[in-house]
């Protein structure tokens, strides 16, 4: 059906297709059931917590800080462990630690419980999460590296459009149904059985089936120095002493903080102008709806024109988006939001990796990513809380969010102006050295 795969079309054969794009669907299923409900429902757990418990909005944004300490610690734990141990073995572990997190969510009674569920779940959801899988796809694709992980991204982006209005019917605290315990349950159970199902599909890259990247033998290079186009592979040292490592990082981290903050108090803004747990779970659905599409053409466009650019673009858009929460309480603002901020998101999340990719190789990728978020996580930790405190001092988000999304145009510029390594220059630096 699909017979175009020898011809270099990236979807391949119904029958004997390229293992690599069974890899992708697989991660996007895994982001569904770590990422989702930890940080794309976040929004609506905390009114649910809210209404029960009564906590203010620092306190709840805290929530999300803690795991971002997680992040800065374990991060680039986790890209040496899944460089050295492979996808297979982060994901079974992490899914049994994220599987403890929600059943200790389940049965919170205070706030450090709250904290240490939390952190829990983000540890777990860490481990078999986003950079597992995006160094299991980046060791499966060069050629289609954007695509393959912006078809990634559009199976989270779909789970969440499906995951994240059902667990806001099932726990809105206004509703007598199944409750953010019993829903947490719920959770723990599936994370659990995926546990023992994921990683028996799992292979850690193509040459552990003798395949190749793509599915495509490498194509020789034009001259032993090669060409400026071709794949090039710097251990972490050779990274880190690139500007494209730090810019790229920084720009993820400040593009990232108005990301969490959003989805932190979203839900309790539209509260705060008086829309309930449902409005909020729609004005999400509409951000994920329009981020799924965007999330493919990121992809897309990231594999034709320079990525840096596009990461630019997409991160601009992402931050406008954001100015509209500042505009009054008419939900047709709420709306833009979505669109734009849809728009933006989806188009920048394959990017922000993919770039790593192209720019570092394949053979340390695992530790290069890892590392290169602790950057990101220091300064998310201080975005929703920033954001809860900022509220609670001046009594609205609007300063919150101008803010944030000022320091997202930052980031932006910082994409712009990385440049890709030239491992000749890095060569000579260290023989300088």
């Amino acid at each position: 059906m699909f017979s175009l795969l020898s011809m270099g079309n990236p979807w391949g054969k119904a029958r004997g297709a390229f293992y690599g794009w069974w890899m992708v669907a697989v991660s996007g299923f895994i982001m569904v059931i770590t990422a989702v409900p930890v940080f794309q429902a976040i929004a609506v757990w905390s009114v649910a917590l809210e209404a029960q418990f009564g906590w203010s909005r620092t306190q709840l944004g805290l929530a999300l800080s803690f795991t971002r300490i997680e992040g800065s610690i374990t991060g680039p734990i986790a890209g040496y462990l899944v460089d050295r141990m492979g996808t297979r073995f982060m994901v079974f572990t992490g899914l049994l630690i994220l599987t403890a997190g929600f059943f200790l969510f389940s049965q919170v009674q205070n706030l450090w419980m709250f904290y240490l569920a939390y952190f829990i779940m983000s540890v777990g959801q860490g481990q078999a999460g986003w950079i597992t899988v995006m160094t299991l796809l980046n060791h499966w694709f060069v050629r289609h590296r954007g695509m393959a992980m912006g078809l990634a991204m559009m199976v989270m982006g779909v789970g969440a459009l499906i995951l994240v209005p059902l667990i806001a019917w099932l726990i809105d605290p206004e509703a007598d149904r199944l409750g953010w315990r019993r829903t947490a349950e719920i959770l723990a159970v599936v994370a659990l059985v995926s546990a023992f199902v994921l990683p028996k599909v799992i292979r850690n890259k193509p040459e552990d089936v003798g395949g190749y990247p793509d599915g495509v033998p490498p194509v020789p290079a034009a001259s032993e120095e090669g060409e400026g186009n071709d794949e090039i592979e710097l251990t972490i040292g050779q990274a880190l002493r690139t500007q494209a490592f730090w810019t790229i990082s920084f720009g993820h981290g400040f593009g990232s903080m108005v990301v969490l903050a959003t989805m932190s108090h979203l839900g309790l803004l539209l509260q705060d102008v008086g829309y309930g747990v449902q409005t909020a779970a729609w004005v999400i659905t509409v951000q994920t709806a329009v981020s799924i599409v965007f999330q493919f053409i990121g992809g897309w466009l990231g594999d034709r024109i320079p990525k840096n650019i596009a990461l630019f673009i997409f991160t601009g858009i992402q931050g406008a988006g954001v100015v509209f929460l500042t505009l009054g309480s008419s939900l047709y603002y709420f709306y833009i939001f979505a669109v734009l901020f849809g728009i933006g998101f989806g188009g920048r999340t394959p990017l922000t990796t993919a770039i790593r990719g192209e720019y570092f190789g394949r053979a340390s990728f695992g530790k290069i990513l890892g590392i290169s978020t602790v950057p990101m996580n220091f300064l998310l930790l201080i975005a929703a809380p920033l954001a809860g405190f900022m509220r609670d001092e001046l009594g609205d988000y609007d300063m919150a969010f101008l803010l944030l999304a000022g320091l997202n145009t930052l980031g932006a510029v910082l994409f712009l102006i990385a440049r890709r390594p030239k491992l000749e220059h890095l060569i000579e630096a260290g023989a300088a050295n």
